[in-house]
């Protein structure tokens, strides 16, 4: 298989939002600079972490294929469901919507790839993990072959080994699945390397980040958001009070970015578990407690959106990952506006990876949360999103000159 690589640039994603399916599905296409031969499966599976900008786990991936050559198009993402019932809605939708997003950049696939790749659960091999999903497989390849895209090849990746459901020989396609390669090591990582492209971890890992806390801190955080929203709430609800909340969180917001900046930054061979917990520690139950519930007024989280570029980005980006661990138990929906700040500011600092993951996941949690959506649809479309940046630099400029006029 061809694909292209350009190492001028990073790939881009272009899904688009659906509304039935996992809200995390990436596609994308870039102009051809440099060729890279992708030969045999496990070169193939290799190339999934540099098409996605992490490790897909518990994952349907779907490619599509364009000329004889086989050059790479778009390619979705979403999660394996859990039960068979859904495996048929799952296959037609997910055909669907390569078919409707190569069509729309111009070219509907000649063919598509398919990936499954999901770990063995505790005492379960990653042959039975293959024969588990082999009805998925199936239908995932008559959906295509539906829409005349027939699927070339379609792996199960589990338990550090791949099984083809395409190829009956043996000799080539053991029963027991044939061991990956060691991962890095194919053309494509060579390529991705020379062009720049980082792969961020696994999706399991990124998520991860974005979690909920557990004990100790659930508790005491859940009792500060209680004893926060008795006292604001109230206060947001009436005008006068509202614009005073609204000065309130942007300047515990700034005082906070500031703290963050001024914290020495962790050392990446740390690890980002032992990061995010020494961020954690840079945060009262009190203070994220505040910040949460005034950033559900739409007008703050506006606002709070203008530190996204230079020195204000990388401090920002940990403060509302930490804000979104915050929201614990009953306040779980909260966090779709710290989620959807995270994603904004990854974006706009280059992280497109990391941007879709903390959307998809502010979308999962509201699906009708417009700015996240809003900010999704434009990530994965491979906008730039600098008319965005000029829109919150005029935004903050009028503002501070008494000139803007808000509007609920």
């Amino acid at each position: 298989m061809a694909s292209p690589v350009d190492k001028r640039e990073r790939f881009r994603a272009h899904p688009r939002h659906c509304r039935h399916m996992t809200r995390h599905s990436e596609s994308a296409r870039r102009p051809s600079t440099t060729r890279v031969t992708l030969r045999g499966p496990a070169e193939l599976i290799d190339s999934l972490p540099y098409l996605l900008g992490y490790h897909p786990d518990d994952s349907v991936v779907l490619v599509g294929l364009h000329g004889s050559n086989g050059r790479f198009g778009c390619r979705l993402r979403v999660g394996i469901p859990s039960g068979e019932e859904g495996w048929d809605d799952l296959a037609d939708q997910l055909a669907d919507c390569l078919y409707g997003n190569s069509a729309t950049r111009g070219a509907r696939p000649d063919g598509a790839l398919v990936f499954l790749c999901r770990e063995p659960d505790e005492g379960e091999s990653g042959r039975a993990v293959m024969e588990r999903l082999k009805p998925l497989a199936q239908r995932l390849r008559i959906a295509c072959g539906a829409l005349e895209m027939p699927v070339y090849e379609a792996l199960c990746v589990s338990g550090g080994r791949y099984w083809s459901y395409c190829c009956p020989d043996v000799r080539c396609c053991p029963a027991e699945g044939t061991p990956l390669g060691v991962p890095g090591t194919s053309v494509m990582a060579a390529a991705a390397t020379y062009a720049g492209l980082r792969v961020e971890g696994s999706l399991k890992e990124l998520t991860a980040r974005l979690a909920p806390l557990g004990p100790p801190i659930a508790e005491p955080q859940e009792l500060a958001l209680d004893l926060a929203g008795t006292a604001l709430v109230p206060r947001m609800l009436g005008e006068v009070d509202r614009r005073t909340v609204r000065s309130e969180t942007l300047a515990l917001a700034r005082r906070l970015i500031d703290r963050y900046r001024e914290a020495p930054v962790a050392d990446r061979r740390e690890g980002r578990a032992r990061a995010d917990a020494r961020d954690d520690e840079l945060l009262s139950h009190e203070e994220a407690a505040t910040l949460i519930l005034g950033l559900q007024d739409r007008v703050a989280r506006d606002w709070a959106a203008e530190w996204m570029e230079g020195e204000d980005a990388a401090p920002a980006l940990r403060l509302w990952r930490a804000l979104a661990r915050r929201c614990v138990g009953a306040y779980a929906e909260h966090a779709a506006a710290p989620l959807t700040l995270a994603g904004w500011v990854a974006w706009s600092s280059g992280d497109e990876p990391g941007a879709r993951v903390a959307l998809g996941r502010a979308l999962e949690l509201d699906s009708e949360y417009v700015f996240a959506r809003l900010l999704h649809s434009a990530c994965n479309s491979g906008l730039d999103p600098e008319p965005l940046r000029r829109c919150l630099r005029r935004q903050r400029a009028e503002r501070t000159t008494g000139t803007t006029t808000v509007h609920n």
